[in-house]
């Protein structure tokens, strides 16, 4: 079983991180919102709404083109102390440990 941590940034490389995903043939996929705009998309506000939306479609996409399950969303690596992940993808450069 293939577990995938997969670093959300720009709303631009939504597709690319989904092909990237998808190369991998994951079986469960956890997402991080690294920039704390993870809270923002609570709100009702026009932005958090708009992020509430990007998510959704995001989550969407990697489960229909991968076949995968997403288990879960995160706002910052502290959540996920203690967590394994077969490959992590995404992150521009290096990437600290969990």
């Amino acid at each position: 079983m293939s577990e995938i941590l997969a670093i959300v940034d720009d709303a631009d490389a939504d597709e690319q991180l989904v092909e990237e995903i998808a190369r991998r043939h994951p079986h469960r996929v956890t997402v991080l919102v690294e920039d704390g705009s993870l809270e923002q998309a609570l709100d009702d506000s026009p932005r958090g709404r708009a992020l509430s939306d990007r998510l959704a479609k995001l989550l969407a996409a990697i489960e229909q083109r991968t076949g995968a399950v997403v288990v879960g969303l995160a706002g910052s690596r502290e959540q996920l102390r203690g967590w394994r992940f077969d490959r992590i993808v995404g992150a521009r450069g290096p990437i600290a440990a969990l």
